[in-house]
């Protein structure tokens, strides 16, 4: 563990976001501090796109110095007049607190889960190792021989942000693996500022309570929503408080543009919920609020600094880039349909009613499903409640109500485009996440009337919550602890558990040794070992290297200072992309036994599916 790297990430968000909002209206002590960690991490996303736009390193240096500059230039300027204000417990403060519990109990469970295992799960991660190991050695995010999907053609910024963190931390699998769950963790804190502002203190600890435990917010998983999700989460919270003073608009922007540099897909969907947000508050206040329509356009606009120039590569990425026109011209209806289909994602289906109603302990990965009972009925409850109350309640809150109500429908039409045969999808899978943001604004309605009513029967108001704690534990919480902290496999990128047992062996060496692969450089970069894939001569020669005998092959490898080869059950299916199955069955036998009876290439360590060679 870096603790050096946890210091300075809390540096970089809280002094970006010290610089943003500064010159705002103060706000209680504990949320303007924790809400500026937040602001500053959609800053820093915005950050790192625009400095790499600018030829300008991303070296974790100059982002410390830029972090740091804002918050020294206002204690000199305001130094003579710095007091210390007494501080006064609120009731408020004490909702915090159990927030703040809250927060360390799920970063506990996300750190736990992610260590369980010496490897990264799944796929995604691997690839995102990648590419946070390319920026911090490089210190940059362009790529000549474009190797990184994500990277490039996908938005760079949570690769660009982590390869910054590991530019101080040794361990890249660490880095990954901690940040990761302390961005989702994070979200947890932010969103019970953003509903305390949207609804009321008492409702938000509730609803945090809610979002905590529903199964399908988040896992602890490597993907860049882990950060995206977050951070609209924070632009939520900045857009309420734009109400209150219209230059909350411009960190609201830095925020909405870090969104559209980090995920290519989530921040369409954002774009209806703000919208929906937007032409609600039009609707009911009869006003169109220039300030709000400026941060949300503007955030979007900002983020053309690298979608101006790559729009192209991830649109048209596994098409021929073609529209199709009939002869009676342009379509519109069919392009979208073909752009947006209602299956997209690869792990889209049709749900059933048990799949939201019943949590399960085997669970998705990377976007868990289900609800669980209890919340499932708080949220029906609350819709009921509405139903019954709407037409008494003053205009601000149906106003947030409208909101909520809209932004559940969209979730969940978004998460069912298969199930209704809905004529268009983006990735229904990934709504799961977010449909339990306002299902768990709903379910805080629900949560609160009982609280009211069990006073009115006597019972102590924290009586009725910790039964409602558990209960929503015994039906949620427990089945996503049990998915967080489970083993996760490593991917469908192997072979067998054999190879796995030779890379997991490759651990032992020190973090940062050179060891080369017949395959994936992304397995041996994710195992903290270190192998230049991006390097020219390096390029080069595995663009020939089957041709290459055991002798060529030492030499380059002694030149390049590598101490370990690695020759695998992968390496086959990877070779066969460049050289074709044939070539590749006849050569690839004949190197490896060049290979093993080669004085200059001793047997390290052997399973039946990878062979790890020193280089000597």
């Amino acid at each position: 563990m870096s603790f050096f790297t946890i210091l300075l990430f809390f540096i970089y968000a809280y002094g970006l976001g010290f610089s943003a909002s500064f010159f705002l209206k103060k706000q209680d002590i504990i949320e303007r501090h924790i809400m500026r960690i937040g602001i500053g991490l959609g800053v820093l996303a915005f950050l790192v796109v625009l400095l790499d736009f600018l030829h300008i390193m991303l070296d974790w240096r100059i982002i410390l110095l830029l972090s740091i500059i804002g918050p020294l230039v206002m204690a000199f300027k305001n130094y003579k007049n710095f007091k210390l204000h007494a501080f006064i417990l609120k009731k408020s403060h004490i909702y915090f607190l159990i927030v703040l519990l809250i927060f360390g109990a799920t970063l506990f469970m996300y750190t736990k889960g992610a260590f369980v295992y010496p490897y990264l799960e799944d796929d995604d991660p691997w690839a995102h190792a990648v590419g946070a190991k390319y920026v911090a050695v490089e210190k940059k995010i362009d790529d000549p021989h474009d190797q990184f999907f994500y990277i490039l053609p996908y938005p760079p910024a949570f690769d660009a942000i982590l390869g910054i963190l590991h530019q101080t931390s040794a361990s890249l699998m660490w880095t990954l693996k901690f940040f990761n769950a302390l961005f989702i963790s994070l979200g947890i804190l932010f969103f019970y500022f953003f509903a305390k502002h949207f609804l009321q203190s008492s409702k938000a600890l509730y609803a945090t309570i809610a979002l905590a435990m529903v199964p399908s917010y988040l896992s602890h998983f490597i993907w860049a929503h882990s950060l995206v999700t977050t951070l609209f989460i924070v632009s939520l919270y900045c857009l309420v408080q734009i109400e209150k003073d219209k230059r909350w608009m411009y960190p609201t922007m830095m925020v909405i543009a870090g969104i559209a540099l980090t995920q290519p897909t989530q921040p369409i969907k954002y774009a209806f919920m703000y919208g929906i947000f937007f032409i609600v508050r039009w609707i009911m206040n009869r006003k169109f609020s220039l300030p709000h329509f400026t941060a949300i356009a503007g955030g979007y606009l900002l983020s053309l600094i690298w979608w101006a120039w790559n729009w192209k590569q991830i649109i048209f990425k596994g098409s021929d880039g073609a529209v199709d026109v009939s002869s009676g011209g342009f379509n519109l209806w069919q392009a979208l349909k073909k752009a947006f289909p209602p299956g997209s994602g690869t792990a889209t289906r049709i749900y059933t009613f048990d799949d939201f109603f019943v949590a399960k302990s085997a669970n998705m990965i990377n976007n868990p499903i289900g609800l669980g009972v209890v919340i499932t009925l708080l949220a029906l409850f609350s819709i009921i409640l509405i139903a019954f109350t709407f037409k008494s309640m003053n205009k601000d809150k149906k106003t947030k109500t409208l909101i909520i109500i809209l932004w559940s429908l969209f979730t969940f039409l978004g998460i069912n485009s298969l199930t209704f045969n809905l004529p268009f999808g983006l990735f229904a899978f990934r709504f799961w996440m977010l449909f339990a943001l306002p299902l768990s604004l709903l379910a805080a309605e629900g949560f609160s009337f009982l609280v009211r009513l069990g006073r009115q029967f006597k019972i102590p108001q924290f009586v009725t919550i910790i039964i409602l704690i558990i209960l929503l534990w015994q039906t949620s919480g427990m089945q996503k602890y049990a998915v967080n902290t489970a083993q996760w496999p490593p991917g469908v990128g192997w072979t067998s558990n054999e190879e796995i047992q030779g890379y997991i062996w490759l651990g032992q060496l020190p973090v940062g040794t050179k060891v080369f692969a017949y395959s994936y450089d992304e397995h041996l970069i994710g195992m903290d070992k270190f192998s230049c894939l991006w390097c020219d001569d390096v390029v080069a020669f595995r663009k020939e290297i089957l041709y290459k005998n055991a002798s060529e092959l030492s030499q380059f490898l002694k030149e390049n200072e590598y101490e370990y080869l690695v020759v695998d059950g992968s390496s086959f299916n990877f070779l066969s992309r460049t050289f074709g199955e044939n070539v590749t069955q006849e050569l690839l036998s004949q190197r490896i036994e060049e290979i093993g009876t080669s004085p200059q290439f001793p047997v390290a360590f052997q399973t039946a599916g990878a062979i790890i060679f020193r280089v000597v």
